[in-house]
C-alpha cells in the first residue's frame, strides 16, 4: 500500500503517576494534537496497567523517527506533564510483522 506508513519499531513506556485517571486523560487529550503532528509516528496507544500506573505504546516508522522524538521537547515534557513518580520503564523492540493489514 503506497503512502501508508509501516511500523518497524515499537516503544513501550510505563510509568507511575500522582495524577488520577481523570486528570491523566485530560492531560493526554490536551497533548494529543502534538503527538498527531509527529511525522514518524504510525500509532500511539494509551494504556492503563493498574492503579496509578499507565503508559504508552508507540509504533514508529523507523529508528531515526524514534530517536528524533526522544530528543524532542515533547518527549522531555512527558515526566512533568504526567507527574511521573520515579523513572519510567522504556523498552524498544523491532516489529517483525503484523497479523492484520
Amino acid at each position: 500500500m503506497e503512502g501508508k506508513k509501516v511500523g518497524t519499531i515499537m516503544q513501550i513506556v510505563k510509568f507511575k503517576t500522582k495524577l488520577s485517571e481523570e486528570e491523566l486523560l485530560k492531560v493526554a487529550k490536551e497533548r494529543e494534537p502534538q503527538f498527531q503532528a509527529i511525522s514518524g509516528i504510525v500509532q500511539k496507544y494509551y494504556i492503563k496497567l493498574g492503579p496509578g500506573e499507565y503508559g504508552g505504546v508507540y509504533i514508529w516508522d523507523s529508528a531515526e523517527s524514534l530517536q528524533e522524538f526522544r530528543q524532542s521537547e515533547l518527549a522531555a515534557s512527558i515526566p512533568t506533564a504526567y507527574q511521573v513518580i520515579g523513572a519510567p520503564s522504556i523498552e524498544i523492540v523491532d516489529i517483525l510483522f503484523k497479523l492484520r493489514g
